[in-house]
């Protein structure tokens, strides 16, 4: 557990956000301006009840690590894999969590918490939150500035491009977590791109997918050391190897197609690169950000577009799914959208009333890389179901300028 500020600003003021994997829950506390007080991590306890139990234990255990008590607590946000339904606050078959059968993981937890409320929200959809706040306060890993706290609209507008087993995308468009009509807003994996290319899990032929993926690279280059296959590859590449230069090459260019077509149909001001591949850093950045700019060479219009300078990482020091799950735990009533809502007794004098109201949606196969498990796999399907138009204000309301905190 650690412990990386002491800032109190009164009575429930503060989130916590939990990003559940199959092997281990991260934990990140927030203050009431949206600073990161203090991050946890420990083992994930499979089954529904051990879910819930190892949940509640992240809770507290993130709150005892900065000094301080549940009282402090006004929201929990929790990102995890599988079909999530957000308005109902609700899980199923994930499967790597051993859970199959719909789990009220909100209404749940809130009980073992005495009445906190929890929202729940697909894993990938929360790495995109996290990392449109974490750049918006303090910058990419690559250097990308921040703004602090001051008007931005650059990182309203954003994609959070994950490189697991399988590749998918969360988008934050106008400070807005956008899931789509059906959930499947950035699923961007499972765009064909090749009739003729490799089959695809998800029955088609030549899916980004199968060009992009940690899967596919690991594929194109085997392990041959006992590391992950992309260390070894950019090993490889960067001592001379021929065949790994063509390798490398071959998936940075998949990458940046996989950039352009994010920035050609929505047109965010920000691709950031997460997941289990982007483990690699700046050596991943740098070639993917070659070739963008070798692609552009040959069409005036998309060198318009500046893409390389459009590109960015994400913060690799702090655990961006967890920020993300404890910036949503922060909406209120007025949203409408996601976990449980109870009366919860005032925690001291003064302190916040909390509403009273009943439960009330992301894609992607690909790990958030937040702290990806110990194999660097993601969960299984995570498709979040969705009803129509069910975007959610990252503040709880829809707002002007940046990702606003409210109090």
């Amino acid at each position: 557990m650690t412990n990386t500020s002491t800032n109190r600003s009164g009575p429930a003021a503060h989130t916590v956000g939990l990003d559940i994997g199959g092997t281990k829950i991260l934990g990140a506390l927030l203050d009431a301006e949206g600073g990161l007080v203090a991050t946890t991590r420990l083992a994930t306890e499979l089954g529904p009840d051990g879910v819930v139990r190892s949940a509640a234990r992240a809770v507290r255990d993130v709150v005892d690590a900065a000094g301080l008590n549940l009282s402090v607590v006004g929201g929990i946000g929790l990102g995890i894999p599988g079909i999530v339904d957000a308005r109902a606050g609700t899980v199923k078959h994930a499967v790597n969590l051993g859970v199959g059968d719909e789990l009220p993981l909100a209404e749940r937890l809130s009980t073992a918490l005495g009445g906190i409320t929890v929202v729940v929200e697909n894993d990938l959809n929360v790495a995109a939150v996290g990392a449109a706040h974490l750049l918006e306060r303090g910058g990419g890993a690559d250097g990308t500035p921040g703004t602090g706290t001051s008007a931005s609209a650059k990182h309203e507008d954003l994609a959070f491009l994950a490189l697991g087993t399988g590749v998918a995308s969360g988008l934050v468009m106008d400070g807005r977590l956008r899931r789509g009509v059906s959930g499947a807003a950035g699923e961007i994996g499972h765009v064909p791109v090749d009739p003729a290319g490799p089959d695809c899990s998800c029955g088609q032929r030549g899916c980004i997918e199968t060009f992009v993926s940690g899967t596919a690279l690991a594929a194109a280059w085997p392990s041959r050391h006992g590391r992950p296959s992309p260390v070894e590859l950019f090993e490889a590449a960067d001592a001379g190897d021929a065949a790994a230069v063509r390798v490398r090459k071959a998936f940075a260019d998949a990458v940046a197609a996989a950039v352009r077509l994010l920035v050609l149909t929505v047109d965010v001001h920000y691709v950031v690169l997460g997941g289990g591949v982007a483990q690699l850093g700046r050596p991943l950045l740098e070639v993917v950000r070659d070739s963008l700019r070798e692609q552009a060479e040959a069409s005036p219009f998309l060198a318009s577009l500046g893409l390389p300078a459009r590109v960015t990482l994400a913060p690799m020091d702090v655990p961006v799914a967890a920020v993300g799950a404890a910036v949503l735990g922060r909406r209120d009533e007025r949203d409408g959208t996601g976990g449980v809502r109870r009366a919860r007794p005032a925690a001291s004098a003064g302190s916040p009333e909390r509403p009273v109201s009943r439960p009330g949606d992301g894609p992607g196969t690909a790990d958030t890389g937040t702290g990806p498990d110990e194999d660097g796999r993601p969960e299984a399907d995570t498709r979040t179901e969705a009803p129509a138009g069910a975007d959610t204000a990252l503040a709880g309301a829809e707002t002007e300028g940046t990702l606003t905190w409210r109090s």
